[in-house]
């Protein structure tokens, strides 16, 4: 039989939990208590409304974002920007409060501090993940190195930040952290070295604008300019490759390089599709002719495909060299350093 319990009484159907430590025979012992479950008898399985308002506020719980320290200007703005979407967040003022507030309460997201260095934050999250094993980590840092980079990939850090900091850029990736599908595996590291690192991602847009946070740091070498233009068309060739090679299926991997040389920052991106022939491509704007410049709109619009196809004509414009393979499914991204 199913316990007796009042709406005003029963526990709050989230995924917090009261965790206690003690030591025993001189060992570290954990104790959990579940307080966020509603009670039911052996073999009885909850009513239907209340498997539906379990999820529903599973759903909240994990979608909440702690956000460590309120005193940086990054912070402050970040916690605007979700305050103005209506995503639940709390500030933690520090490490040890954050620590805290994860012990007694389900968190889905965490937004280290922007004074704190990388390998710092990496050792906090690894600690956190005790606690909340899936837990979701945007890391803001002063500077990165591709050490630093490459240990963030590994950790399954979700995105990776440091100044100048875009507060837009951050908090659309902690919201997609927080209510989307992304898993924290969708980033796989292949093998990594500070002068190329090759990753495979699923394809999801989300998941590309992940990437685009790590190929941010590891291009720093580069000046401002140059690598908004190399960005600029790595995103294009990234979202080209897993929409027309993938179809968006979350299934499917693009596979990425991100190479630096002496002289060079080379992107590589390969996608799972058949390829493509550049010239038989009439939806995009590079084939247009010179007396109609608007021609692939109109082709667009007739095949019933979104507004765009500026993609491989803006990307070939921010790069010093665009060269595909025979395929067509894999192209590379040049950009000289001097």
């Amino acid at each position: 039989m199913r316990l007796a319990e009042s709406s005003q009484t029963r526990f709050s159907v989230v995924t917090d939990r009261i965790w206690a430590s003690n030591r025993l025979s001189g060992h570290l012992a954990t104790i959990s208590w579940n307080v966020d479950e509603p009670h039911y008898g052996d073999g009885e399985p909850p009513p239907p409304n209340d498997l539906e308002s379990t999820r529903s506020l599973r759903k909240i719980a994990m979608s909440r974002i702690l956000v460590i320290d309120s005193q940086t200007p990054v912070s402050r703005e970040v916690g605007e920007l979700l305050s103005g979407a209506g995503l639940p967040f709390e500030y933690a003022a520090g490490h040890i409060d954050a620590l805290h507030r994860l012990r007694c309460r389900a968190f889905g997201v965490i937004i280290t501090s922007a004074d704190g260095v990388i390998d710092e934050a990496l050792a906090l999250l690894q600690e956190m993940r005790l606690i909340r094993p899936n837990l979701k980590c945007v890391v803001l840092a002063p500077y990165s190195t591709p050490n630093e980079i490459i240990a963030a990939l590994r950790a399954r850090v979700f995105g990776c930040f440091t100044p100048p900091f875009d507060a837009h850029e951050i908090f659309c990736v902690a919201r997609n952290a927080a209510t989307g599908d992304e898993s924290n595996e969708d980033i796989e590291v292949i093998s990594a070295r500070p002068g190329w690192i090759a990753v495979r991602v699923n394809c999801r847009l989300a998941t590309a604008d992940r990437l685009m946070s790590f190929a941010r740091e590891f291009a720093a070498q580069l000046p401002e300019t140059a690598r908004q233009e190399i960005m600029l068309a790595l995103r294009e060739i990234l979202v080209n490759a897993m929409e027309h090679g993938a179809r968006f299926n979350p299934d499917q991997v693009v596979e990425v390089n991100a190479i630096r040389t002496a002289r060079t920052m080379t992107f590589r991106v390969r996608d799972p599709g058949a390829g493509f022939r550049k010239e038989a491509i009439t939806h995009a704007a590079h084939a247009n002719s010179s007396d109609d410049p608007t021609a692939h709109i109109v082709e667009r619009n007739q095949q019933g495909m979104r507004a765009g196809g500026y993609g491989l004509l803006l990307a070939a414009g921010t790069v010093d060299e665009l060269i595909y393979n025979e395929q067509g499914n894999e192209v590379l991204l040049i950009k000289y350093l001097d």
